[in-house]
């Protein structure tokens, strides 16, 4: 009821819902209530549908602030071997089609990857969204590979993300710190998905 609410409210241009949801609620049903022109974190169907077809959308928030801040340092994508660690729904499977619209060759890996070691190791850019605390090595990584960091995990009252920041951050090129890394560009990405949300319900 509060979704289709807002859906109807001309004064609200985006919606964002707070996962995970209290025991009892469906998620999936939340997100397919939201209007594609308000879904602001691109988890709806319509959206990733639309993205997976190379259509004009709204990109879910973390990838896109990957995209910008792989942009943003000129690091080059088209011909590059890129390595996604993690196929969630919200990272993996969207950054992947992203980064394959900007013609680089991609590979999605898992938990499950046979001889993880041997493919994270052919990534010029290596994006890590396993959920794993310092689960990707030094010997995982090669040698001025680019490394986006996504997780976040909390280890004897400290945060830290997926990769093992001070052993891997020697061999980089580029890698993005956590806590500071990709979390202020999700929040950066959510506010401009919001504004293009505006833009184009004000001009339909």
């Amino acid at each position: 009821k509060l979704i289709d609410k807002l859906n109807n409210d001309e004064n609200v241009h985006g919606i964002l819902v707070q996962f995970p949801l209290p025991k009892g609620l469906d998620e999936a049903a939340v997100v397919k209530a939201i209007s594609p022109k308000k879904d602001v974190d691109g988890f709806g169907i319509e959206n990733k549908g639309k993205l997976f077809s190379g259509l004009s959308c709204l990109h879910s928030a973390t990838p896109e602030g990957i995209m910008s801040l792989l942009d943003a340092y000129n690091i080059p994508i088209e011909g590059k071997s890129a390595v996604v660690v993690g196929r969630s729904n919200i990272v993996g499977k969207p950054i992947a089609m992203l980064l394959l619209s900007k013609n680089a060759t991609v590979t999605i890996a898992h938990s499950r990857t046979q001889n993880l070691k041997e493919v994270t190791k052919q990534a010029d850019i290596l994006v890590v969204a396993i959920g794993k605390a310092k689960f990707i090595t030094s010997d995982m990584v090669k040698v001025g590979a680019t490394v986006i960091d996504v997780g976040i995990n909390r280890v004897d009252g400290a945060l830290c993300g997926d990769v093992d920041f001070e052993n891997v951050a020697p061999k980089c090129g580029y890698i993005t710190p956590v806590p500071g890394g990709v979390g202020p560009l999700t929040i950066a990405s959510l506010l401009k998905n919001t504004i293009s949300a505006f833009l184009k319900i004000e001009n339909e």
